[in-house]
């Protein structure tokens, strides 16, 4: 799935407080030999031997343009090398669009680099077909990977009982809301809600329109984005209790009771509640970070990963991330795509000094931490969202973090991407724009995805 990140900013300089003086990252863990791994539950993890010191060895590493992510890792990097004067560690870095590309002409030829930074919803895709490495167990077996990882990005990685990924975040596009805080003030709203349920939401996003004669020049609550749409409707069916996979586990039911009451709800927010103009507010325009950071909408469904870029870019911004209720019910319960992992390209000439790197990167508690308050993405590692350390640095987690146990992984989808972008997103849509029912949408998802499925067999 694609998650956005524009021009993410060093959280440590954002999270401290709206007005405080940027800080500095905390520096990566040492050495490997003193490294902590999160699986306390089990023996540790066997590093890899690391070669005669007079071998020199070049370790390619690519990943996606995203300053927070890309600060963190050249931190890790310059430790590792250190640690480690034999390895020099070359790092590329691609815009989302070169980066998938790039994935997809590289991963068939075993061409790629020797680590790569993964988003949530590929490792499967490219692991089952033989162009990732499985990780050795003895470098970390799937028990010990259970124990350091939450489920949903651990389910990421775990394609037909085999790992083939270490998780370095829980990609969470649920849950969570950006509040604006001047939008409040200027609607009569209390700031920050409490919103007890759905309904408080739909009710305080009402207040928060701004009209100029037909047109919405701020909407109350964008969650219009093919990311929140994707996930809420997935989400939705899981809330009621059904399930959207059918028994043979790889098509779908997407025409059920559930998935049409799922549409239904997201459509009458904008059709009757009219909280959000969806012509207006979606993912090709008023982006939903872009627009909440130029004070064009009251509450922004995204997840916190963009409070890094909306104080480094509108550092005047006032605002808040806060816990959204359930849609249906009273318990939370979700789906992640899992989130971005390090994987081992098979071409790798160097495979043990390449998991060894991998581990140091994604298993070690420190840089584990290291990254995620960096880069104000949610942690994948169990030890590191219980550290009370978090939250001081990284305020702006602490309404998510309770979710963590209450989600799961989505499933192998057959093509994640083409399901969230061109099949659930679109017809949805369509659906908040009254062009069609949500009955047709949901039968429109429904002979799409199962399209799709029966096309890749």
């Amino acid at each position: 799935m694609k998650t956005k990140l524009i021009t993410l900013a060093m959280l440590a300089s954002l999270l401290l407080a709206a007005c405080q003086a940027p800080a500095a990252a905390p520096a990566p863990a040492a050495a490997p030999s003193e490294q902590k791994t999160a699986a306390a539950a089990t023996e540790a993890p066997k590093a890899a031997e690391a070669p005669a010191a007079g071998d020199k060895i070049t370790l390619k590493v690519w990943g996606h343009q995203a300053p927070a992510f890309n600060e963190a890792d050249k931190a890790m990097f310059a430790a590792f090398m250190k640690e480690n004067p034999n390895v020099e560690i070359k790092y590329e870095t691609f815009p989302w669009d070169v980066f998938i590309q790039t994935l997809q002409t590289s991963m068939p030829a075993g061409t790629t680099a020797d680590v790569i930074h993964l988003p949530g919803g590929y490792t499967c895709n490219y692991g089952l077909g033989g162009q990732l490495l499985e990780v050795p167990t003895d470098v970390m077996s799937l028990a010990q990977a259970k124990e350091t990882f939450f489920a949903a990005p651990l389910g990421g990685q775990t394609c037909n009982g085999k790992l083939f990924g270490l998780p370095s975040e829980y990609n969470l596009e649920y849950g969570g809301a950006y509040i604006n805080q001047a939008v409040f003030e200027k609607a009569g709203v209390t700031f920050p809600p409490d919103w007890k349920s759905w309904d408080d939401l739909v009710a305080t996003t009402k207040k928060l329109v701004t009209l100029d004669g037909a047109n919405m020049t701020k909407a109350g609550l964008h969650y219009t984005n093919n990311d929140q749409l994707y996930t809420y409707f997935l989400s939705g069916i899981l809330q009621q209790g059904a399930k959207y996979f059918a028994d043979d586990g790889k098509h779908f039911v997407f025409n059920s009771p559930e998935a049409i009451k799922t549409i239904a709800l997201l459509a009458k927010m904008a059709k009757d509640d009219k909280v959000v103009d969806p012509t207006t507010f979606n993912a090709d325009n008023n982006w939903v970070g872009e627009s909440f950071a130029q004070g064009n909408v009251g509450v922004a469904v995204l997840g916190s990963w963009y409070a890094g870029d909306a104080k480094g870019a509108h550092p005047e911004l006032k605002f808040d991330y806060v816990g959204l209720p359930p849609m249906f019910g009273a318990q939370h319960k979700f789906v992640s795509v899992g989130g971005w992992a390090r994987v081992v390209g098979k071409g790798t000439k160097h495979a043990d000094m390449a998991w060894k790197l991998a581990m140091f990167m994604a298993a070690n508690t420190d840089n584990a931490f290291l990254f995620n308050s960096t880069s104000a993405t949610v942690p994948a590692v169990k030890a590191v969202a219980a550290d009370p350390k978090l939250i001081e640095k990284a305020p702006f987690l602490k309404a998510t973090l309770p979710l963590l146990p209450f989600g799961e992984y989505q499933g192998e989808l057959t093509d994640a991407g083409q399901l969230e972008f061109e099949i659930i997103y679109p017809a949805i849509l369509k659906a908040l724009k009254g062009e069609i029912s949500a009955e047709e949408a949901a039968k429109t998802i429904h002979e799409e995805a199962n399209a799709m499925v029966d096309a890749k067999k």
